[in-house]
């Protein structure tokens, strides 16, 4: 990517801060990071003199028209943060996960130095509902109508329009299917809250990683029978760019570990990581969520990307806790941000 510019979307948020040091590692030219800190933090933007940034929505006309045909990659990565929050509004959902898409889309697809464009899609909205022996979820299985949340829904529908403008106008989408991210620069209660709780706690890697480090129990949904896919971010951001420089434009490619693991076993983990006399604490299922068990499979993004993710679990969460504890001041700073909301709810 030595020269190239790059456009990311979401680019202060978790994952698009590590992607757009990862750019700037691999050389390129200019990095610029739109984002409207609904769920970010400006002081997660990369300070260097190649990355540009601007506060908005990428749905905001005014933004949009500020964006000229000339970005060789553009990585998608703005997303109204999660299951959760949805639910709660799904209205803003829409809003912020697919008029956010679409608005894009249609801006870009007569671009003519453009690449790739890398669309963020979740692992989530294909698993099949299971408490059982789960299977590897592939990429082309079947997508079910099904849903259990307005972000699963605006997701796959984002996958849609990804398909629908790379055939009718030629926009080189490529889909990345994420499963469960965890690593370094993901702030809990970053930015505005957004109606509930997952405001702040949002995934529950970081989430039991804060609480074990703070002496507080881990609340285990369901007795923490369920299972996901977890995966290092830096091995998700290696994908990401693989999809930017080797992804058949129109395709779908899982960014994935293909290691289930229980949610139980990653609280104990954690616990035993950082050394924490944190208890656990045995909470009801949550209603909405019926994905019990779910992992991705590897095998298409190993053959066509030559991706894989090479950081276990244990090593990637060792990284995160240190992280975390060198950042608790800004940590805590947002998630005081949201107490009385918190206490409340």
């Amino acid at each position: 990517m030595t020269g190239a510019s790059a456009l990311v979307v979401g680019g202060a948020g978790f994952v698009g801060s590590n992607v757009v040091l990862a750019l700037l590692e691999r050389g390129a030219a200019r990095v610029l990071v739109v984002d409207n800190l609904l769920s970010a933090e400006r002081s997660n933007v990369p300070d260097d003199a190649r990355v540009e940034f601007r506060e908005g929505s990428i749905a905001d006309d005014s933004i949009l028209a500020g964006l000229g045909d000339d970005f060789d990659y553009v990585f998608h990565l703005a997303t109204y943060h999660g299951n959760q929050s949805s639910i709660a509004d799904p209205l803003a959902d829409h809003e912020n996960n697919l008029i956010t898409t679409l608005k894009l889309f249609e801006h870009a697809k007569d671009w003519t130095t453009l690449k790739k464009l890398v669309y963020s899609a979740s692992g989530c909205t294909l698993a099949e509902h299971t408490y059982g022996d789960a299977e590897a979820t592939q990429e082309d299985g079947p997508v079910p109508l099904d849903l259990d949340s307005p972000y699963q829904i605006s997701k796959v529908v984002g996958e849609f329009y990804s398909v629908y403008y790379h055939r009718m106008t030629g926009l080189p989408t490529v889909r990345a299917r994420f499963q469960n991210i965890f690593g370094p620069r993901e702030i809990l209660g970053a930015g505005e809250w957004r109606g509930t709780p997952a405001t702040v706690w949002r995934n529950v890697t970081p989430t039991f990683v804060y609480r074990a480090l703070k002496g507080l129990p881990l609340s285990l949904d369901n007795g923490g029978i369920a299972s996901r896919d977890f995966v290092y971010v830096g091995d998700v951001v290696a994908g990401l760019l693989a999809c930017a420089e080797r992804g058949a434009p129109g395709d779908v490619y899982n960014l994935a570990s293909g290691v289930e693991t229980q949610i139980r076993t990653l609280a104990e983990t954690i616990i035993e990581l950082a050394e924490s006399d944190s208890a656990l604490d045995i909470a009801p299922a949550r209603d909405w969520d019926r994905s019990g068990h779910r992992f991705g499979s590897t095998v298409k993004a190993e053959r066509e990307l030559d991706f894989r993710a090479e950081t276990s679990l244990e090593a990637g969460l060792a990284v995160t806790i240190e992280w975390m504890r060198e950042h608790m001041e800004t940590i805590d700073a947002c998630v005081e941000r949201h107490s009385a909301r918190l206490a409340a709810a």
